[in-house]
Formats: structure tokens, sequence, C-alpha cells
């Protein structure tokens, strides 16, 4: 059985609005680790009311209850992703899109980071997709 949406963002200690139940439906279904910018001009059409303060100030929720991550590739442009698991992005640098791939858990050798607590981990590639060689 699926779970919906709003129980969804309940069990993560969200209250359901109608605007954070379609933004997080639209991150989940749009796998292209969309901008505020696309986001907002996306539900603006059926969602009048929504401002780009309340899409940020969604995110800011969801990445603090651990259901979106935040991508920053480049370093003016922040992208949001649905899939919180540890896996790598690639960046095609002509067409612009955004792609995830699986990888092993890195291991750090023992001793490495002795001493330090880990509560991120980022892969990111840069390159030409399939698509644009």
């Amino acid at each position: 059985m699926e779970i919906s949406t709003s129980d969804y963002l309940k069990e993560h200690g969200i209250k359901p609005s109608l605007q954070r139940i379609k933004i997080y439906e639209y991150l989940s279904k749009n796998k292209n680790h969309p901008t505020v910018e696309k986001i907002y001009n996306d539900l603006i059409k059926e969602m009048p009311t929504l401002s780009k303060t309340t899409v940020y100030n969604t995110f800011s929720l969801f990445m603090k209850n651990n259901i979106a991550t935040m991508i920053t590739i480049e370093e003016n442009e922040t992208r949001y992703d649905a899939d919180t698991k540890f896996h790598g992005h690639f960046k095609c640098t002509d067409c612009g899109e955004v792609y995830d791939f699986e990888i092993e858990d890195i291991k750090l050798q023992d001793g490495t980071l002795k001493g330090f607590q880990i509560d991120e981990k980022h892969l990111y590639f840069k390159g030409k997709c399939k698509s644009c060689l």
C-alpha cells in the first residue's frame, strides 16, 4: 500500500498544507533536480497564491526534517532532490541537465577524519551527457 503525500509529511513532523503537498509531489515526480524558480514557475499556474518565499520556506522545512536535500553544483544555482539517500550527481555542461547515479558508499581509510563527525557527503561530476555527445 502506497502512503499518501499528506501522511508522509505527517510522519516526518510536517503539517501537510496544500502548498507543501504540491511542492513535495512536484519534487518527487520531477527527478531533474529543479530550482526554486522552476518549481515556482510550474506550480503558479495551478496555485496562483504561491510565492517564491513559500517555496524557499517549504524547502527549508523539508531539509530540516530530512525529506529533501539541497544540491549546489554551481555556486549560483541551488537545486533540490527528494532522494535523500547517498548518491552522485552528473551535470551536463552543454544542456544543463542533472542526472543521478548510484555509487557505493565511500569508505574512508581508518583514521582519515578521526575526531570529526560527517553530516553530509556529496559527489558531483560535470561533463557532457549521452544526448549532447
